[in-house]
């Protein structure tokens, strides 16, 4: 990603007045943008790396939300932040585990859209620091190797498939072995939302998905498990 005066997004839409009016009030935040009208042309848009984050409709033509994410996530590591009027759970659970950063309905409240946006983009930079700082570190529990800096898992010695939020939650929680988070603290810390802007039910999700790529029986984890009324911890 180019290092730029002003933070540049890329809007992948194709209802004129939501362009427009993120547009705008991109514009008023302080950040450069350019948008594409249809999933062809926003994918071509985003491999070029020049963008900071991507806001990216689901229902578009030419080539839907669903295969621009996961195209995208396979060549770039952009915050990509799904924009949407679809509401099921099983939209967001399967956009979150092609890559997606996280996942706002429409209409949504421009407020926290904007600050959804400055915090995806606050942790993608300060992520591209502690890389550059970081010292080969490797998370062993019991069968479960952990290599931080890599974003490598193994569980048995099989590789395990992790999208890049279920690495950060992964490793922020293994960092802190039998610490119980609550969902507000797992927003702040691993998304970087405060309590008001954030959904806790996209850290359910989150967990959810994270046990069923690492557990041999989800409802009997070894590794990720829930303090009844508070929240969840690793051990």
């Amino acid at each position: 990603m180019q290092q730029q005066t002003h933070p540049k997004i890329l809007i992948i839409e194709d209802e004129r007045n939501i362009a427009q009016l993120l547009a705008f009030n991109l514009l008023q935040a302080g950040y450069s943008y350019d948008v594409a009208t249809d999933g062809a042309e926003g994918l071509r848009r985003a491999l070029t790396g020049e963008y900071d984050l991507i806001l990216l409709d689901l229902m578009l033509p030419k080539m839907d939300g669903f295969e621009v994410c996961r195209r995208a996530r396979a060549k770039i590591t952009t915050p990509i932040i799904i924009v949407t009027a679809r509401e099921e759970e099983v939209e967001k659970v399967m956009g979150l585990d092609i890559g997606a950063d996280d996942y706002v309905t429409k209409p949504f409240k421009l407020k926290e859209l904007m600050a959804r946006i400055n915090a995806n983009i606050r942790r993608a930079s300060s992520e591209m620091i502690r890389a550059e700082a970081s010292g080969g570190d490797i998370i062993t529990l019991r069968g479960l190797v952990i290599d931080c800096d890599k974003y490598h898992v193994t569980n048995n010695g099989e590789e395990v498939s992790l999208t890049k939020k279920d690495y950060d939650l992964l490793i922020h929680m293994a960092k802190n072995v039998g610490r119980v988070f609550t969902r507000e603290e797992l927003l702040e810390q691993v998304w970087g939302y405060d309590g008001y802007f954030g959904d806790i039910r996209t850290v359910d999700v989150a967990i959810r998905r994270l046990r069923e790529k690492l557990e041999a029986d989800p409802t009997k984890p070894e590794y990720l498990f829930t303090k009844r009324g508070l929240g969840y911890y690793v051990k």
